[in-house]
Parts: C-alpha cells; sequence; structure tokens
C-alpha cells in the first residue's frame, strides 16, 4: 500500500467525492459523506473497490492491500464489523482528525453562511485516544493496522444551539478536508509512542495527563487505559489521593 500521497492526492480525492455525491441538495444532506468520501478516494482512488459486500458487512474500500475501514466517529459501532473482518485478514482503519479547523456558521433560517473563523484549538494524534477505547479489545491485533490523518479542514455547524448566539449545543453538518498534515502510521508498539502527549513527565498523575493533552477527566481515563492497553504506561502507585502513572521505557 502506498504510504504517502501528499497534498496533491487530497484535492483530487475532494473533487471525486463532491463528483458521486452530486445528489446532495446543499449543505447539511449529508451527514459528513463528503469526508468520508473523500478519503475513501485518497486512500483507494479507483470507485470500483468501493463499499464491496464482504462477510455480511460492506467493507469502504476491498483491493489487493485487504480491507480499509474509514472512521470519522461513533467507534462503537464499527466494533463487531472489524472484528469479523480481522478473522479474514488485514485491515487497515483510517482515522481522520482535524489540525487546523475553520468553522463556518450556517443559519438554517436564512441559508447564509457565516465568514470562516479558525478555532484556536489544534488536533493532535492522541486526541483519537479516547475513540480508540471503544475498540480497545482489537488495538493489539496483529492484522490490524491504524492510520491517523492529520487534516486542515472547514466544518459547517447549523446555528441551532441552546446559547444566546445559537453555537452552544449546535449541529455539525459537515467537514471539508483543505489540506494534509500528518500521516501517522501506527503498526507496531513502537508506532505508538507518537500518541503520547509531547512534554508529558515520566511519571504523572491523571489531572496532569488531562491538562496536558487537553481531555476532559472522563476522556483521560480512557485515554489512559488504551495507553496503557499498549504498554506505553502503567499504574505505579499514587501521589496522595490520585494514581500516579509512569511511562515504560521503549523496547
Amino acid at each position: 500500500m502506498e504510504e504517502s500521497r501528499g497534498n496533491d492526492a487530497l484535492p483530487q480525492a475532494l473533487q471525486k467525492a463532491a463528483s458521486s455525491l452530486r445528489a446532495r441538495e446543499g449543505i447539511g444532506t449529508l451527514s459528513e459523506k463528503t469526508l468520508h468520501a473523500a478519503i475513501k478516494f485518497y486512500m483507494e482512488p479507483d470507485p470500483a473497490f468501493h463499499e464491496v459486500p464482504y462477510l455480511g458487512f460492506v467493507a469502504d474500500i476491498k483491493n489487493e492491500a485487504g480491507v480499509i475501514e474509514v472512521q470519522t466517529r461513533s467507534f462503537e459501532r464499527l466494533r463487531r464489523k472489524l472484528a469479523v473482518f480481522l478473522e479474514e485478514g488485514p485491515v487497515t482503519l483510517v482515522c481522520p482528525l482535524p489540525h487546523l479547523k475553520y468553522v463556518l456558521w450556517l443559519d438554517p433560517e436564512t441559508g447564509e453562511v457565516s465568514r470562516r473563523r479558525k478555532s484556536p484549538k489544534t488536533g493532535q494524534p492522541w486526541h483519537l485516544l479516547p475513540e480508540l477505547f471503544r475498540i480497545g479489545e482489537l488495538l493489539d491485533h496483529p492484522d490490524l493496522t491504524l492510520l491517523i490523518l492529520l487534516l486542515d479542514m472547514d466544518e459547517y455547524r447549523n446555528l441551532d444551539g441552546w446559547s444566546r448566539d445559537r453555537k452552544r449545543g449546535s449541529h455539525r453538518l459537515e467537514r471539508l478536508p483543505l489540506a494534509l498534515h500528518q500521516e501517522l502510521w501506527l503498526r507496531e508498539r513502537a508506532d505508538w509512542r507518537a500518541m503520547v502527549p509531547q512534554g508529558l513527565p515520566q511519571e504523572f498523575t491523571r489531572q496532569e495527563f488531562a491538562k496536558l493533552g487537553r481531555f476532559s477527566e472522563r476522556q483521560s481515563g480512557a485515554a489512559l487505559k488504551v495507553l496503557c492497553r499498549m504498554g506505553l504506561c502503567q499504574r505505579c502507585g499514587n501521589r496522595g489521593r490520585a494514581y500516579l502513572y509512569r511511562l515504560t521505557e521503549p523496547e
């Protein structure tokens, strides 16, 4: 499988995705299908290998390299499908993440779209850890490869929230990839070192981990369970009332 396609392939993939979904009637009708379709074309330009019935499911891509699944959210729903595919051969799980994000707001009453505003948050590979917890029992399967795509993207949101400005509690409509920042392949345990937040000390509490990695309390617990399962850290005692963790040494 080709491991680096670069930014030249991304606009072509997005164009192919838009053509394949031209039946849409505007932003907000696709339930994020544009991002999903664009990544499929990025990974496999030939649509003949897309949406292939396989083992009672439909594989996003099935070609000579095996099965490729693109997951943009709700990893819980992927667990059974992934387990069945892994019983038969190699699977690459592709996970797009926003690196730089530009937000555009759609007014459902007027149809107007706001100017692009850059989000102050910058996405990092370890921000995927809480979602990966939902398929934790499969992460160390020898036939599973993870590919994290850090992408700059436009995110369209509906102005339908409960706050005065209608933004809090709003619904995401669409994400359109703009540029590729990084491809991160996770094949072996050593590759998972890239999933440890940069600057994390050798010993740390969950609260310190959450602050450095920008996780909520619930997310930090799930993220740490994934890192422990993959052998990147382990419980080593307490600091006051807080559990203490230690990063493991590279093998």
